[in-house]
């Protein structure tokens, strides 16, 4: 169960961020599907170590924003990506930032349950 979690973290990031250079043109990926694997399975891996602890420690925020603050931090967490394979990855404004993270969501919701199950 926790490998699966795990495995789709990874193709969620994967996914959004191969998609979101696809249909935003602020969001530029010049790498190879290497590197598009390895800065998925980058995100993928933040978001199933790093962000449950930041969404403990984040927990005050999130009910006064009524679970908006999530989307920062998503956004945090992708920004962080961002910088470190800033040779193969660009993200042009927190405008497309917050559209790749929100894209990312959506993938980390769908496989979210589809694990369920």
């Amino acid at each position: 169960m926790i490998f699966g979690k795990l495995f789709f973290h990874i193709i969620s990031g994967i996914l959004g961020i191969y998609l979101s250079s696809l249909i935003f043109s602020n969001v530029i990926f010049t790498g190879t599907y290497k590197d598009l694997l390895m800065v998925g399975t980058t995100l993928g891996l933040i978001n199933f170590f790093f962000k449950p602890i930041l969404r403990i420690i984040s927990l005050p925020i999130r009910i006064l924003t009524l679970g908006l603050f999530t989307l920062i931090i998503n956004m945090g967490l992708i920004w962080v990506v961002e910088i470190i394979f800033s040779k193969n990855l660009e993200i042009k404004g927190i405008l497309y930032l917050f559209l790749t993270s929100l894209l990312i969501s959506c993938f980390n919701f769908l496989f979210g349950l589809y694990n369920k199950r």
